[in-house]
């Protein structure tokens, strides 16, 4: 992996289970790309190779919300990149602390 993101996706609604429903479909998006994800409490990290193909996710992540119904949405971004070396993955930083 060169690349890793978090991301925390806040859809500006007015109830708990409006933004529930919201991420649920910016998760579903991420999902559906193919790639390394752990779904945490506060963000979702997702790991690559690509660091373009990262950043388009975390573009369209807005755009899932927006078409989810949100009328607006805010977003807090990790980005860890390395073009010529490894970068720890998922499993690495915390698959020790991971329920088998």
């Amino acid at each position: 992996m060169s690349a890793s993101i978090a991301i925390q996706v806040l859809p500006q609604v007015h109830s708990d289970a409006e933004t529930c429903r919201i991420v649920d479909e910016v998760i579903a998006y991420i999902a559906s790309q193919g790639l390394r994800y752990e779904v945490g409490p506060f963000e979702t990290t997702v790991e690559g190779d690509s660091y373009d193909q990262l950043m388009d996710i975390v573009k369209e992540c807005q755009h899932v919300a927006i078409r989810a119904g949100a009328p607006g949405v805010d977003s807090y971004i990790k980005v860890s990149y390395r073009p010529e070396a490894a970068i720890l993955t998922i499993d690495e930083k915390i698959g020790k602390y991971q329920k088998h």
